[in-house]
């Protein structure tokens, strides 16, 4: 038996030496692949000493999104149904970057892919675990300014609308759940936080805060 994940970094207030033992687990059988994920199984033995059977969804893409911002405080969302949920969904623009392309140079790709658009001017906003209890699925988002029209070119599968919306008109439709995209939400909050907090140019700050 292995662990199946070992930490890197704790926050301050973690005291490693008063954690339970680790999850482990045998290695694995895959039950479903495609070029997307892997569903594989484990026998595992949890921190408490409680066996289980463990399925992990292993994504083979890092999640990657950007909110595009104007000088004026709008942003860019891309409109789309989603397959899983059978919902549509506004979203800013967002996709997979497989794990040998670097986290930027993917968002990029999908900012003048969905959107159409360069950024001279890039952040990183944060980094996610998503439903980190079943998938190893992990995000990068970014803020980008400095927006110039690119040409278009979305995935075959994708029927995309694009809106152009103040930011606090994006805050207000997260806050109220009719955006529920996690990166979009997230990202947006984070951009509030950052643009509060003075870690964006000030001209820009203030149009978004309005």
């Amino acid at each position: 038996m292995k662990p199946i994940h070992s930490d890197t970094a704790a926050p301050p207030w973690d005291d490693l030496s008063t954690r339970p033992p680790a999850w482990t687990s045998d290695a694995g059988a895959v039950r479903f692949e495609n070029p997307w994920l892997q569903l594989v199984e484990y026998a595992a033995t949890a921190p408490t000493g409680h066996p289980a059977q463990f399925g992990v969804v292993r994504f083979k893409n890092r999640a990657v999104g950007v909110l595009p911002l104007h000088e004026d405080g709008t942003v860019v969302l891309v409109g789309q149904h989603r397959f899983p949920r059978a919902n549509y969904s506004w979203e800013m623009p967002e996709g997979g970057a497989p794990f040998d392309e670097a986290p930027l140079d993917g968002a990029r790709r999908e900012l003048r892919e969905e959107a159409g658009l360069d950024a001279a001017h890039w952040r990183e906003a944060l980094t996610m675990e998503l439903s980190n209890s079943v998938t190893d699925e992990e995000a990068v988002c970014y803020l980008a300014w400095g927006l110039t029209s690119a040409a278009a070119a979305p995935d075959p599968t994708e029927s995309l609308a694009i809106a152009r919306v103040p930011f606090r008109a994006l805050l207000a439709e997260a806050a109220a759940g009719r955006i529920q995209d996690a990166l979009t939400v997230a990202t947006a909050f984070r951009a509030y936080h950052m643009a509060r907090e003075g870690e964006l140019p000030q001209g820009l700050a203030r149009a978004m805060l309005g």
